[in-house]
């Protein structure tokens, strides 16, 4: 440290700076020379690694840890992750020798925890065999295989026109309140239902700790909090623990990967991933970039999603699907952090406030949604009949748009926009309800081939789930051979049709007594 600056510090400082200087540890041990808001200014240790653990002693001669993020010439920035009130300037300060590690291992499933693996649900102490860095570099291209299996969302807008393989990164972006992380839990309850035995890690970005709680006991209550772990920090909690929870997730969702499973891991969200981020830099004294970030930001989130990857045969074919949230401000999609994450990811699920206002749930814009990879992964099934949904119901939402300022439409016209409403209406899908394949097909195969033409509008939920109900009562041997993704016969697509018809009848419009 600059002379100048050693003679601002205070006298007891002052004399603990000179003896570290007298002793032959000096590249071992440190002095904190001022602490505030989660931060710890160290002189010495000049051996510190990026990212390694550190000891200080607390006024209580408690030890607290604390890891090493600003490298400077004459001292060290150290983000506190324990109570830094009782951290005093003076203290002590030892290298651990190690980097930041979480536990991980099966012991972890059905567990909340905090980004260090502290359990946080009363559960007892989690003993597990195994622990991971929590940064640990990305699958190299050698290392990865092309997304090739469907994850499936159990959501038919999703899975029939924005599909998600298994090692891609999604983005769940859209306004506040808009159904973002309903989707996530939806996938996540499919991965259940299905018995598909993929992990799923939530990871809980700043959320409150009631809504964890809810959630838990939700998760509980359909069945797949015995395959889910949950990665928990709540806004009281300091900016370091925000900053680490998205990369302790990862570790553990890294090692179902590692060892030839799959895990889907939820970031909810990278916003306050963001801020927290920010809070850091800001307090460490890093230039400020746009909108007061950090220059590194789109580091950040890169060397955080590319973890996320399919596996080459070689290395086991395991994945670890990443479905990162984002919030937006007014639907403002080109902001500076929305941009980043975009650009990262392979594709994005849009929610418009407008369209969750008018009661279409999952609300999903289709012009601005896109899956990059997704659609090799798509089971035969479900690809051949949602070939032309999204092309048709962008036309019908253009067309829709147009119509209102027309009376007198011509029946071409007229056809898209009734076919548009019905698929419109059929794409609504309530939460904790995911569909399997054979309930996906069935329903899209019936209306876009016109069987439920004649149906009113508001009477296509009842239609469909009647149609579902006769699939299911008596013709369980065709359901079941729907179900393996395969793509269905011309002899069972008349099937489908048939039943679909049958179902119709009794719902469509008595043409007569409209007449009179």
């Amino acid at each position: 440290m600059a002379e100048l600056s050693i003679t601002e510090l205070s006298a007891d400082i002052r004399a603990a700076i000179a003896e570290l200087k007298n002793r032959p540890d000096i590249e071992n041990v440190g002095v904190v020379t001022r602490v505030g808001d989660g931060i710890a200014w160290i002189y010495g240790l000049s051996q510190a690694g990026y990212s390694e653990m550190l000891e200080i002693e607390g006024d209580d001669g408690q030890q607290i840890t604390a890891f090493a993020l600003n490298l400077a010439e004459d001292e060290i920035g150290a983000v506190i992750l324990g109570d830094d009130t009782k951290v005093k300037a003076g203290s002590n300060v030892r290298l651990s020798g190690k980097v930041l590690e979480v536990p991980v291992g099966p012991e972890l499933v059905g567990r909340i925890v905090d980004p260090l693996g502290n359990p946080l649900d009363g559960g007892g102490p989690i003993k597990t065999k195994q622990s991971y860095r929590v940064e640990r570099p990305a699958p190299g291209v050698l290392e990865r295989k092309h997304v090739h299996e469907p994850l499936m969302t159990g959501l038919m807008a999703i899975d029939a026109m924005i599909p998600i393989g298994r090692g891609q990164r999604e983005l769940i972006i859209g306004d506040r309140q808009t159904g973002k992380t309903a989707i996530a839990i939806d996938t996540m309850v499919n991965q259940s239902r299905q018995k598909t035995g993929v992990i799923n890690v939530y990871v809980a970005i700043g959320q409150k700790l009631s809504k964890i709680s809810a959630l838990k006991e939700r998760l509980q209550r359909e069945g797949v909090m015995d395959q889910t772990i949950i990665v928990a920090t709540s806004p009281a909690d300091p900016a370091a623990m925000l900053y680490l929870a998205p990369y302790a997730g990862c570790a553990i969702g890294e090692y179902f990967r590692d060892n030839k499973g799959h895990a889907l891991i939820i970031y909810d969200d990278l916003s306050k991933h963001a801020v927290a981020y920010r809070q850091m830099s800001l307090l460490l004294r890093r230039p400020p970039g746009r909108e007061a970030y950090p220059g590194d930001v789109f580091y950040l989130h890169s060397r955080l999603l590319e973890r996320s990857a399919k596996l080459s045969d070689a290395l086991g074919a395991g994945s670890l699907t990443a479905l990162p949230i984002i919030e937006t401000q007014a639907g403002e999609i080109s902001a500076y952090i929305p941009t980043n994450v975009i650009s990262i990811t392979d594709g994005q699920i849009f929610l418009e406030t407008n369209l969750f206002y008018q009661g279409i749930r999952p609300a999903i814009s289709v012009g601005l949604s896109v899956s990059r990879v997704g659609g090799d992964a798509q089971t035969k099934a479900i690809k051949a009949v949602g070939g032309g949904i999204k092309l048709g119901l962008a036309q019908f939402r253009e067309l829709a748009a147009f119509s209102q300022f027309s009376t007198d439409l011509d029946p071409e016209t007229r056809k898209t926009i009734e076919r548009g409403q019905r698929l419109t209406e059929l794409l609504k899908q309530t939460q904790y309800n995911p569909y399997a394949v054979w309930e996906m097909y069935a329903s899209l195969y019936a209306t876009t081939n016109g069987a439920f033409d004649k149906v009113p509008v508001e009477k296509i939920k009842l239609a469909q789930d009647s149609l579902l109900r006769e699939l299911k009562a008596k013709h369980a041997k065709l359901t079941t051979e729907i179900n393996t993704g395969e793509k269905p016969t011309d002899a069972q697509n008349e099937q489908v049709l048939k039943v679909a018809k049958s179902v119709a009848d009794t719902y469509k419009v008595n043409e007569k007594a409209v007449k009179e």
